[in-house]
């Protein structure tokens, strides 16, 4: 009997009482795996009000309290991370050393996070003007929301909630309904951890359960990670309803390969960029921008055997180096891409659209792709494939490349191999992306930094987690006092000034 799953309200998990369900699948299998209630706004409204009466006592428990609590729940991620990893694995698909490698990234967050008591420290400047002292805190916004994708199911929710909650604030997460039990299982856990009922909740829905966090007046604060188009919807109908929102969309991350580079370590640096977690990162390298002929030659020279020779299977199969993609219908999107490709012209070096697991007929298996000669004018090169798809576009030198990629509409992540520091502290500085790496594949920030790209990849001035998360979940007061001295001056109806 297929299971079903619940939403994780005020503090325990709860049924879902739409009446609407979604399938949650196996993606090695092709099978359904479980059943997920789709919230209603009824239900997620009861969410937004648990959080919101939890929120008074919240906030006023001490940061060090809060950074107990936080500390106790980095011990049981890091005692239960097999589990969670598994979970990760058989929803998602992607292989077990990457669904560990994706919650080490969380956990960082979380620890980064039991700094609190620091990081909300703030700022005191005495004798502004004759016995004025001025001082500003940073306080927390209320109930704040995180809406999620799928490709990271525990790590984007920590980008979100440990920052929001370690700074006083109480959190409803929407997760995506393709991969619920790892949202549902933090959830437990934080609360095994200490955390008080209502502080975290979780709801599983669609579109209805968005518009209703997206538009709840008790809602203070929105964070997002999806596709560009949703971002953007997040963000207009947000903050037209009176929300902080930061919404980070799509990507098309190039990398550049300069002459000079060590062809064998970019080589090594596209395979996993490109193909780890079967291409469904919003920072997998999509394009490699080859400076030359020659290099695309010796690049493709290299990539093609070992694109070709990916071992794809099962997560739970210690050789897999790449899993299936996450449901049925997104295989065919990314196929789909391939055959656009294919029929655009562009050279199909390694096609993966025939792979087959032995044992899994039904699963969502497509090998990896690469294709050479392609244009900035082709579909697989503008838009974002989020699948095992690597595309490689020939320019003639360095301003050809900068150029290429500053003429994209997204701006999220990029890289440069090259052994010239010249050529890459140029690059790093004129090019128009949020995040860059020199010699570094996927230059995802640590969790002490902010993570956030430019253009169409964010919608919003502020980044995720470092101190950009900081200040996305808490407000500004400036505070400034005099006391009686017994001296009066009488009323001035000057604009005030120290002088």
């Amino acid at each position: 009997m297929t299971a079903t799953l619940s939403h994780f309200i005020d503090g325990t998990r709860c049924d879902g009482t739409s009446g609407r369900f979604g399938d949650v699948y196996d993606p090695a299998t092709g099978a359904v795996a479980a059943r997920v209630p789709l919230a209603s706004a009824a239900e997620t409204g009861s969410a937004v009000a648990a959080a919101a009466a939890a929120f008074p006592a919240w906030r006023d428990t001490p940061p060090l309290k809060r950074a107990a609590v936080l500390f106790r729940f980095k011990e049981l991620l890091d005692a239960h991370s097999d589990e969670i990893a598994g979970l990760i694995a058989a929803e998602h698909g992607k292989v077990l050393d990457d669904a560990r490698g994706s919650l080490t990234r969380g956990i960082e967050v979380v620890e980064f996070a039991c700094g609190a008591p620091h990081l909300l420290k703030g700022t005191f400047s005495e004798n502004v003007g004759s016995g004025v002292d001025s001082h500003s805190v940073r306080q927390p916004l209320g109930v704040c929301v995180g809406i999620t994708p799928f490709n990271f199911p525990a790590m984007v929710p920590m980008w979100m909630f440990p920052m929001a909650i370690a700074c006083g604030n109480t959190f409803v997460l929407k997760t995506s309904e393709r991969v619920p039990s790892t949202a549902l299982r933090l959830a437990e856990l934080f609360v095994e951890a200490g955390l008080p009922p209502g502080v975290l909740n979780v709801v599983n829905g669609d579109k209805e359960a968005v518009d209703a966090l997206l538009t709840h007046p008790d809602v203070a604060a929105i964070s997002f990670v999806g596709s560009t188009a949703v971002a953007e919807y997040v963000y207009r109908t947000g903050t037209h309803h009176g929300k902080r929102v930061q919404a980070l969309g799509g990507a098309k991350n190039h990398m550049v390969v300069m002459p000079d580079a060590d062809l064998d370590q970019a080589a090594d640096a596209l395979m996993g960029a490109a193909y780890g977690s079967a291409g469904e990162r919003c920072m997998a390298i999509s394009v490699a921008v080859a400076v030359g002929d020659d290099t695309a030659d010796a690049l493709i020279a290299r990539l093609a055997p070992r694109v070709a020779a990916l071992r794809v299977g099962p997560a739970d199969d210690p050789t897999s180096e790449m899993g299936p993609l996450v449901t049925r219908a997104h295989w065919e999107r990314v196929k789909g891409y391939v055959d656009a490709g294919v029929d655009e012209g562009a050279e199909l070096v390694v096609d993966g659209r025939g792979v087959a697991v032995p044992g899994h007929p039904d699963g969502f298996y497509l090998g990896g792709c690469l294709f050479d000669r392609v244009t900035a004018d082709m579909r697989i090169y503008r838009e974002e494939i989020f699948g095992p798809v690597l595309v490689v576009v020939r320019v003639p030198d360095f301003d050809s490349a900068l150029a290429l990629v500053n003429a994209h509409e997204y701006g999220n992540g990029t890289a440069i191999f090259t052994r010239d520091g010249d050529t890459a502290r140029t690059y790093a500085s004129r090019v128009q992306v949020g995040m860059v790496g020199v010699n570094v594949p996927i230059p995802v920030p640590m969790a002490f930094h902010s993570f956030g790209g430019w253009k169409r990849s964010l919608f919003g001035d502020v980044h995720m987690h470092g101190m950009e998360g900081v200040h996305f979940y808490t407000k500004l007061k400036t505070i400034t006092s005099r006391w009686p001295t017994g001296i009066r001056a009488g009323a001035d109806f000057h604009m005030p000034t120290m002088k």
